[in-house]
């Protein structure tokens, strides 16, 4: 049986992150921006690790817990895990 890789693209996964955010912190889709740093939104590190967690099990592989760390703002993590993903497969 052939296994088939997810070819990721910004906008399903950017969609993603916006609608997880926005249910986690109850807030309204269209007030989260893109640009803005996680810690803004008032992300603290245990629900940044619920994020990655759950974010890596969409994706079907694992992430680093302090990704958020390392790309602050929805916009420079999902850059990174699209190209991550795709040169994975």
């Amino acid at each position: 049986m052939e296994t088939q890789t997810k070819q990721l693209n910004v906008t399903e996964v950017q969609a993603w992150l916006v609608s997880y955010l926005s249910q986690l912190l109850e807030i309204n889709p269209d007030e989260i921006n893109a640009t803005t740093d996680f810690d803004r939104y008032g992300l603290d590190s245990s629900a940044a690790i619920g994020l990655t967690s759950d974010f890596g099990n969409w994706l079907g592989f694992e992430l680093d817990p302090t990704l958020t760390y390392d790309y602050p703002t929805i916009e420079t993590l999902v850059q990174h895990v699209v190209e991550l993903s795709n040169s994975r497969g």
